[in-house]
């Protein structure tokens, strides 16, 4: 079988030990490689699903480590592009790396974030794939690459390549001066597979939402609501035939509840509510419930499995310190 592969910015995330940095003894931070598309790429290859990474990083020493961590899972890293000067990163400043924390980005004038059109050998980037992951993180960077991710998207489409997105929203990348409404309804549609919540759907795609929908709403009320949000979905993107949506919930540091729904044209299921008390890490979650979305669709599971394989993985991955999952499910 032909490959997945993974588009989109390799990142360095740097775990601040305290909250707060420069005034606690414990003056220290710990350093993981990761990043949406990247976190996913690890997570199908661990779960037996061939991947491959496309990004750009520069030739230090950084970059060649963060990328040999890659490989060293069997994600295929051919595809990679070495140029430009900076590898994009993110700080985490959380007294324990489980509470919300503010995120902190620096991948302004990173290689991945000053690709151009003319980087990409298009033959060479599809060589091999039947299936490729992009996330909303790429076209929230800057203009340039938003466009450039059209056109990659054009040219998988033209070679019948599977398509799948993650809604992942951040307010503080969107910043030159549009808004993901007026960006993503053009890339998305190129895609088979939407993922997200039914809150990214509204503010990237236009989906009606509930504005009185906060913690205490029923996971009766959720539910119905994301088949409502996916079938509008459907109206809207004529392509689109897969949609999965996560509800993941914090009460305290140590808290998660996660859970999610499936959709297709013809059937919307959901998985049991998933609760734990003892969380690792819970950066990356998302990415692992993506993973094993893609991977149980792959293996041509029936509706239930794939989103309580999905669910599965992405909790699973709050006990793994670091942004890769361990490929349970």
């Amino acid at each position: 079988m032909k490959k997945v592969l993974c588009f989109g910015e390799v990142l360095i995330r740097q775990q601040a030990l305290s909250a707060d940095f420069f005034s606690s003894p414990n003056n220290k931070l710990k350093i993981y490689p990761g990043g949406s598309e990247t976190n996913v790429a690890v997570n199908l290859s661990k779960m037996g699903t061939e991947s491959a990474l496309f990004t750009a990083v520069p030739k230090n020493e950084l970059a060649n480590q963060a990328i040999a961590y890659v490989k060293n899972w069997d994600v295929d890293v051919s595809k990679v592009k070495w140029q430009g000067d900076r590898i994009g990163s993110y700080i985490l400043l959380s007294a324990n790396g489980l509470s919300k924390g503010e995120v902190i980005y620096d991948r302004k004038y990173s290689s991945f974030s000053q690709l151009k059109i003319d980087d990409i050998d298009f033959e060479e980037l599809f060589e091999n794939v039947d299936w490729l992951h992009w996330t909303a993180l790429t076209p929230a960077l800057n203009p340039e690459l938003a466009d450039l991710m059209g056109i990659v998207l054009s040219e998988a489409s033209k070679r019948s390549i599977f398509i799948s997105v993650d809604l992942n929203y951040r307010n503080r990348l969107w910043q030159y001066g549009k808004e993901p409404i007026e960006v993503m309804p053009k890339l998305v549609q190129y895609c088979d597979l939407v993922m997200g919540n039914i809150w990214a759907a509204n503010k990237m795609l236009g989906t009606s939402i509930d504005e009185s929908f906060d913690r205490n709403t029923s996971s009766e009320n959720y539910i119905s609501f994301a088949e409502k949000s996916a079938k509008e979905i459907f109206t809207a993107f004529p392509r689109c035939r897969h949609i999965a949506n996560t509800f993941r919930f914090m009460d305290s540091p140590n808290h998660n509840l996660f859970y999610g729904t499936y959709h297709t044209r013809s059937t919307h299921t959901h998985a049991a509510i998933r609760e734990t008390n003892e969380v690792v890490d819970r950066i990356g979650s998302g990415d692992a419930f993506m993973a094993g979305l893609i991977h149980a669709i792959r293996l041509a599971k029936n509706p239930q499995e794939i989103i309580d394989i999905a669910v599965s993985a992405g909790f699973e991955k709050l006990f793994v310190e670091g942004d890769f999952g361990n490929g349970n499910y």
